[in-house]
């Protein structure tokens, strides 16, 4: 069986929006002076035990304009080869940058995948399409990359009115930036 995986980066404040800089907005980029060597290992490694990488649609859009054409990193050479699945209502079929858009019942999918044998499967950002998988049971853990940074306001990781869950922590580990690794099992 598989394992999913969400993993992403925040604020002290809970934002997940716009920590690469993709133009989301005004204070987009905000983790890109923490993304040191220690913390491009972490999630090198993370990448490299998937199979496929989930996310949905703004996500893929954002990455793929951003990321595609970029080569020399080992960490961005896993992202563009890695497959990508797109949970989208509006795209369909195959994608550029090794990416298929999940047509139809995301869940029944993804409960598909799960019950294969192989690499894991690995979520970034997605706020929409993680309440959806946890509403489904189908995260097996949370990876929190917690950012000395308080944002004010974005996109929260857990919008108020979401989907409630119990979690175990599994693992803590703080980074050479004083970024907290913090991960947790669903229950």
């Amino acid at each position: 069986m598989r394992k999913l995986s969400v993993s992403t980066l925040v604020s002290l404040d809970g934002v997940i929006q716009d920590p690469g800089g993709f133009g989301e907005t005004e204070y987009g980029g905000w983790a890109n002076p923490f993304f040191t060597p220690d913390a491009q290992r972490n999630a090198l490694d993370h990448l490299r035990a998937a199979d496929y990488f989930l996310v949905g649609r703004l996500t893929y859009e954002l990455l793929h304009k951003t990321w595609a054409d970029i080569k020399g990193s080992e960490y961005l050479d896993r992202m563009n080869e890695i497959p990508k699945l797109v949970a989208s209502t509006t795209l369909t079929g195959p994608l550029p940058w090794n990416a298929t858009a999940i047509n139809g019942d995301v869940v029944a999918e993804i409960t598909r995948l799960k019950a294969e044998s192989g690499g894991d499967i690995e979520v970034y950002g997605s706020a929409t399409l993680v309440q959806t998988l946890l509403r489904h049971n189908l995260i097996d853990e949370f990876r929190i990359a917690v950012h000395p940074i308080v944002l004010g306001g974005g996109t929260p990781l857990f919008p108020q009115g979401g989907v409630s869950a119990t979690l175990r922590l599994t693992d803590t580990h703080t980074l050479d930036s004083g970024v907290v690794s913090l991960t947790y099992a669903r229950l």
